[in-house]
């Protein structure tokens, strides 16, 4: 087995989970939190009769990870190790998997999936669970699936069940929850504390030791001037105004400045009213005027080609055109589209930012000089286009940079699947890469200890995002970059975060200062209001969807507005998948290219698109289910619904105002080929 020795401060904060008890270490990212994980894991194991040890991660790489990197070296010789991810055919009977491993490392959802899955193999109690570890708990609040699988615990707890695991929770930034004052602060952490029901952890007679051993980058703040003319710019918001002038904006209605995310929520609000008022017209130009409000959103943080092709791509979609707003919006855009073309290439007006982080990647990089960065930007497309811009920009080029992007997994094409996930972040420490560029998923938990320049670029995030971010920096003299415009809010949020890094440590300061008896009140009240608080939003939840007999909902096209299902028609299949089981929808919708998700799943494959046969209206896609049914899955986004109380839209399905029953193959094999069943 691997040498194991820990930092005296990491034996600091590991002298209370050794006594058993249950905490939360904080210690900055660099600091080793994994590692003083791995020792209490091995200390229990030998010294718990019947141990399992389970460790929970919030993304898919860091099974990978935490399995290779920390918990089989030391652990792999003595014990029977097991990562489970989404991906991985162990999931399909993880309750076998808790019995014959000592220590799992999986995602949370697996976790959660399991305590409430009731088929044997794949049900698991936390009784059967020794000790807990949850990674990144800072995360364990609200709905999130570790507050879903602490819930369990907590009401358990209260209830005087035992056995119940240890815990174990281990973070590098607790945040302080929006709060800008102390008191507040000091609440959302005893919230975090409560629904972790651990205290938190810190080094207190080592402080030097770990300020040696996590050097902190050195923060610059690389600013640009505005961009003294934007015709490009000028020329959608003069192309918004004809918008707005044509819908004949409802009078009670204002929407904020154009190109800001606040415009952005306007006219998310406007659409809704629009569907819920039936008036096509103000629905399809809020749609529309969206998409000019991320051209410009895009035109302040990246390329003007980007914006402009952002929406081309939107425009080159096939639409069926239904009324006279639909061939309006369509001729605005063309009859504009050679001029905004010619804009978008006049070099004179490019954005003065990607200029700014040409010259602060070629500050780090050069032919023969050993550099390893990562580029973070807030969305998937961002990521794409500063990736096609690193690979077409000579200067760049020249100075030996190989970037790749990371983005997180999931379905559809802007996503990675876990293997592609692995495999960049295994170029990346090998040194074939030397430029991660990525969402917020590189952010937390990437082990990378050589990296040596982080960028935050064009992004508005919380006091947590910056922690982690900064601690991507990890090697000697390493550089955290800030770029953004002069006086720009991205400025003035990195600048709060700062004061909030701050406050956050005074908040933990305070709750370590409490005395144990009002601690552990504390706690258990913040308990008790949790359950209560669950009970009721759940009991609410229950009472609207107990509003409407499914029979009752109809489901429309949310582009055209025609009734294409009813509510009584849609199941859930497997927990997970919304499904129409009426062999009549086929009459309403077309099927399209092949669904290709990068993975396999225990029951069902993907089959192809499913859109609107009136107007295109992207649906979903078909699933084959055993083999034998083909059943259209659908997003609700996409969907409008008709209640006898008016119409409306959700966002997910389980926000819709009716139930959905379980679905059953027996019945559907039964309704579909009664001839087998004779």
């Amino acid at each position: 087995m691997a040498d194991f020795k820990l930092f005296e401060y990491q034996e600091e904060v590991v002298e209370r989970a050794l006594r058993r008890e249950n905490i939360i270490i904080w210690l900055p990212t660099g600091g080793g939190k994994t590692r003083a994980a791995v020792y209490v894991a091995k200390n229990h194991l030998e010294t718990t009769p019947q141990a399992k040890v389970m460790v929970l991660v919030n993304k898919v790489h860091l099974v990978d990870q935490h399995y290779n990197k920390e918990f089989k070296p030391y652990l792999g010789h003595d014990y029977t190790l097991t990562p489970v991810s989404g991906e991985s055919e162990e999931k399909d009977f993880f309750g076998k998997v808790v019995q014959d491993s000592d220590v799992i490392i999986c995602t949370a959802q697996i976790l959660y999936n399991a305590l409430t899955n009731e088929e044997e193999s794949k049900h698991v109690e936390l009784s059967d669970i020794t000790l807990l570890i949850i990674d990144e708990c800072h995360h364990t609040h609200k709905d999130s699936v570790y507050n879903k699988v602490m819930a369990c615990y907590v009401e358990k707890k209260l209830k005087g069940e035992r056995p119940l695991p240890q815990i174990l929770g281990l973070t590098a930034s607790p945040g302080t929850g929006g709060a800008r004052i102390l008191e507040t602060a000091v609440e959302h952490v005893l919230q975090i504390c409560a629904n972790m029901d651990s205290a938190i952890v810190s080094t207190k007679n080592y402080v030097s030791e770990l300020k040696k051993k996590v050097p902190r980058p050195i923060k610059t703040f690389d600013i640009v001037e505005k961009r003294l003319q934007d015709p490009f710019g000028d020329h959608l918001k003069r192309m918004m105004q004809m918008i707005h002038d044509y819908m004949d904006l409802p009078s009670d209605f204002r929407l904020r400045e154009c190109g800001t995310q606040e415009y952005e929520a306007d006219v998310v609000i406007l659409n809704q009213r629009g569907i819920r008022e039936d008036n096509r017209l103000v629905a399809e130009c809020a749609l529309h005027l969206r998409q000019y409000n991320d051209a410009l959103l895009i035109n302040d943080t990246l390329r003007m080609m980007d914006a402009y092709r952002s929406l081309e791509d939107f425009y080159n979609k096939p639409t069926t055109k239904l009324d006279g707003t639909d061939y309006f919006l369509e001729a605005l855009f063309q009859e504009n589209q050679v001029e905004l073309k010619t804009l978008a290439r006049d070099f004179r007006y490019e954005n003065p930012k990607m200029g700014k982080l040409e010259s602060t990647l070629l500050e780090q990089f050069g032919p023969g000089v050993e550099s390893r960065g990562i580029l973070f930007s807030k969305t998937r497309k961002s990521i794409h286009c500063l990736n096609d811009w690193v690979l077409t920009n000579e200067a760049l080029q020249e100075a030996g940079i190989e970037a790749a992007i990371l983005t997180g997994a999931g379905n559809g094409i802007t996503y990675m699947t876990q293997n592609e996930q692995a495999e960049t972040i295994r170029n990346f420490r090998e040194g074939k890469l030397n430029l991660l560029i990525s969402t917020s998923v590189a952010e937390e938990g990437l082990d990378i200890p050589e990296c040596n320049l982080v960028v935050r670029y064009g992004l508005l995030t919380n006091e947590i995002a910056q922690q982690q971010a900064s601690g991507r920096a990890r090697a000697k003299d390493s550089r955290y970059s800030v770029v953004a415009q002069s006086g720009g809010r991205e400025l003035r949020r990195e600048l709060t975060n700062e004061y909030l890094e701050e406050l956050t440590g005074k908040a933990i300061a305070k709750v370590q200062n409490m005395s144990l008896p009002k601690f552990r009140t504390k706690i258990s009240e913040l308990q008790e209001e949790a359950v209560i608080g669950r009970k009721i939003a759940e009991s609410r939840k229950t009472e609207k969807r107990s509003r409407n007999t499914a029979a009752s909902v109809q489901l429309l096209c949310r582009n055209c507005f025609r009734s294409v299902a009813s509510g009584s028609d849609i199941k859930l299949l497997e927990k997970a998948h919304y499904v129409n089981i009426n062999p009549e929808f086929r009459n309403h919708y077309k099927v399209g290219g092949q669904v290709m998700l990068g993975r396999t799943f225990e029951d069902w494959e993907p089959g192809r698109t499913v859109s609107c046969r009136n107007c295109n209206k992207d649906w979903g896609f078909e699933m084959k289910y055993k083999k034998a049914a083909v059943l259209p899955n659908l997003a609700i986004k996409n969907l409008a619904l008709q209640t006898p109380d008016g119409r409306m839209t959700v966002k997910k399905w389980k926000d819709v105002p009716f139930t959905v029953d379980d679905f059953s193959f027996d019945d559907y094999c039964q309704d579909n080929f009664p001839d087998l069943f004779d």
